[in-house]
């Protein structure tokens, strides 16, 4: 019926002269074989009648399709076939005053003109009814639909919001760190850089994917924070070529992965860490880095992957892959074409 979920005139207009055709096909069968039985003089008004009957029906049908559609709102298919019995009894009455006047051959009261009309009633009956119950059920979809799109909002939302606190923790203890070794400078430059990392953070909200370009740019005020509480205990490399820049993933998808290289690691001039960004040959993205676990269990809520695995699954429908064979910890991330 989608036919009828957007329809123009000119389209019901169309399917309105083949049922029209389809309505009249008794008189068109005999329409040769009455010719040949009435008086020549007749044949001009009775070739004028069949005209006017085709086009009668054609109008009448296209008139009761659009009042179907536009003007009975009802599911109650009894509702909606009384209306239609009164538009096609005064349909039948003036078709009856025009006919007498046209051809006093008029066919007005046979048996094949009383179903003619009755096939019509019917036919618009159910056309108005199933693209009613089409319509209903489309906009039931839509409905559906958009519900889904604003839970999954909401719930990517409720997973970018668990971010800021957690990455604030772990950020203000880089920077007491800082304080506690009387190095203002420093910490003068790390209190901007964590202002342009949250920055990054706070209009993440407004986005779903990002470039993987954007993501690295973000990052470098966020190594700085790094290099800074670990000196050259913490190197980064980041092997991307500028090509695939442009290949998308969810926003902050590295911030987490970096911070858990912090959170669950001990870095100090013993354990040098050494963390590799890269893209392997299946086109995802490797974060991988040295395994020296601290003695004591980290003080975290273990959030940052699962919701890292969370966010991919809601917005790109791909899981992301964690290898950890002892040595190195390896997370591997779907990335997206344009």
């Amino acid at each position: 019926m989608d036919i009828f979920d957007k329809y123009t005139p000119f389209r019901l207009l169309l399917i309105s002269l083949i049922i029209g055709l389809f309505i009249i096909y008794p008189n068109i069968a005999c329409f040769s074989w009455d010719l040949n039985h009435i008086p020549k003089f007749e044949h001009a008004s009775y070739i004028i009648f069949f005209v006017f009957r085709f086009i009668y029906f054609t109008l009448l049908i296209w008139l009761s399709i659009r009042y179907n559609l536009e003007k009975i709102g009802t599911s109650v298919f009894s509702k909606r076939l009384i209306h239609n019995i009164v538009l096609t009894g005064i349909a039948y009455l003036i078709y009856v005053g025009i006919s007498v006047m046209l051809s006093s051959r008029a066919d007005c009261f046979t048996g094949i003109l009383l179903f003619q009309f009755f096939v019509t009633c019917i036919i618009c009956v159910f056309l108005g009814h199933a693209s009613y119950l089409y319509s209903e059920q489309r906009s039931k979809e839509l409905e559906i639909e958009q519900l889904k799109i604003e839970n999954l909002q909401s719930r990517y939302t409720a997973l970018s919001n668990q971010i800021n606190p957690h990455f604030l923790f772990n950020s203000l203890n880089g920077l007491t760190s800082l304080i506690r070794k009387k190095n203002e400078e420093n910490a003068l430059e790390y209190v901007n850089k964590m202002s342009d990392v949250f920055r990054y953070i706070l209009q993440s909200d407004k986005k779903g994917l990002v470039t993987l370009g954007e993501e690295l740019d973000f990052l470098k005020a966020f190594f700085y924070m790094m290099e800074i509480r670990f000196a050259n205990k913490l190197v980064f490399n980041i092997h991307v070529t500028s090509e695939n820049r442009n290949l998308k993933l969810p926003v902050l998808s590295l911030l987490p992965l970096i911070d858990n290289v912090v959170v669950h690691n001990t870095i100090d001039s013993e354990h040098k860490m050494e963390v590799m960004i890269c893209l392997n040959p299946q086109m995802e993205l490797s974060v991988s880095n040295p395994l020296f676990p601290k003695f004591s269990p980290p003080d975290t809520n273990g959030i940052g992957l699962k919701n890292l695995e969370n966010r991919f699954l809601l917005l790109m429908n791909k899981q992301i892959r964690v290898k950890n064979d002892g040595i190195r910890f390896t997370v591997y991330l779907p990335l997206k074409k344009d």
